[in-house]
């Protein structure tokens, strides 16, 4: 199969999470009447989702380095298929979030499969490219989810949507299964299997920048979704149809920013490109506080920069990741992933906690820890190491 191709069907594995965690999200209602139980038990299944997730990254990175790319995508895809028959025969809410989780602990393979397989594949430019196919598609995922899952679900019931979710994911696997080949060589064996290798990118000078770099974007990121309903209804008073109307200029721009991403590697040094990306991606967050009470339009073009300097940084940090630590290149990416994924879940919290004090006061907070991370990453990618201080004394 054409490396491209390659590229692609590795990236829909990864796909299949976030489009999974948010798909049935406009059918809870029905859900709760269908199973009898109420709207928060409901919820939870979608809540304890990402928690499974993120901590699966770390075990599947250092599985990868060990026992290869394909054996382990196909097994844990096949682990998520066999949960989201268990999701479609739940006659109850505890059935569902157990199935949900166990949905969430298999298809947690194919974001660290897929960064990993690109990385094996291409080297270079080349790499830069293919990680933004990725970073794309990743992004239409939780966006793509609750339509689909909406318009399913109001024209065939939210039974049928599981079990159509369950024959688009077997027939994928079935496509994995003849056409992904293994990319896994010794060259890039992290030799046995060892809790150690999980904390290798927290140790390595420009790793722990990055993953510090994506935690914070995670967290304002998923904070400024959830804070986004009450700061329309208090500004302007909207409509729910109003307001979902705003969160497409975030999504929308996520995807093309991450598409430029990748290509703007082929002309630029990637670490300068991403400190450059992530200033701007600080500035927009300055920009939607000083501008987000004049007017609806200029809030939307808040959105929209913020949205696109996101995108525009993804898929930078994921290759300077895979180009820092080839020989731990899976087990780096899953320690990537479950800051940022932990992130995504402890920013909206607190953010939800400390919203009694204006959304201006905590953006200005995020700014001012941007601000910090900033000089971090310069003092980690620029800075001089001890060993350079040595030499020349």
């Amino acid at each position: 199969m054409r490396r491209t191709l390659l590229v692609y069907l590795v990236s829909l594995a990864a796909f299949f999470g976030p489009f999974t965690q948010t798909l049935y999200s406009p059918l809870l209602p029905e859900l709760a009447n269908k199973l009898q139980t109420s709207q928060d038990a409901v919820n939870l299944s979608i809540a304890i989702y990402p928690i499974f997730f993120a901590c699966m990254q770390l075990v599947y990175g250092p599985l990868l380095d060990r026992y290869g790319r394909r054996k382990m995508l196909l097994i844990g895809f096949m682990f998520y298929v066999c949960a989201t028959i268990g999701v479609a025969l739940s006659d109850t809410v505890t059935q569902l979030i157990i199935f949900r989780a166990l949905q969430a602990i298999g298809v947690a393979v194919g974001s660290v499969a897929a960064i990993t397989i690109i990385g094996d594949l291409f080297e270079g430019k080349k790499r830069g490219r293919s990680m933004g196919i990725y970073q794309m598609l990743v992004a239409l995922g939780p966006g793509l989810g609750p339509v689909v899952g909406g318009i399913v679900g109001q024209h065939y019931g939210v039974d049928h949507l599981f079990w159509l979710l369950f024959a688009v994911s077997l027939s994928f696997w079935l496509i994995l299964f003849v056409g992904l080949p293994e990319t896994w060589t010794p060259r890039v064996n992290g030799g046995q299997f060892r809790l150690r290798q999980m904390t290798a990118v927290l140790n390595h000078r420009i790793g722990l920048a990055i993953v510090v770099l994506g935690s914070v974007q995670y967290a304002v990121f998923y904070t400024l979704l959830v804070l986004l309903p009450n700061i329309l209804i208090e500004g302007y008073d909207l409509t729910p149809s109003g307001m979902g109307w705003l969160f497409m200029p975030i999504s929308v721009c996520i995807v093309i920013g991450s598409m430029i991403g990748g290509r703007l590697q082929e002309y630029v040094e990637a670490k300068k490109l991403l400190l450059l990306l992530a200033v701007f991606n600080m500035m927009s967050i300055l920009l939607f506080v000083v501008t987000a009470s004049l007017s609806i339009s200029i809030l939307a073009i808040s959105l929209a920069i913020f949205g696109l300097t996101l995108g525009l940084s993804l898929p930078v940090q994921i290759t300077i990741l895979a180009d820092e630590m080839p020989n731990h290149r899976a087990s780096a990416t899953g320690v990537y992933n479950f800051f940022r994924y932990v992130w995504m879940t402890i920013g909206p919290i607190a953010g939800t906690s400390f919203y009694r004090f204006g959304y201006k006061i905590e953006f200005l907070v995020f700014v001012l820890i941007f601000v910090v991370v900033l000089f971090f990453m310069y003092s980690r990618f620029f800075g001089r190491t001890k060993e350079s201080r040595s030499m020349e004394a």
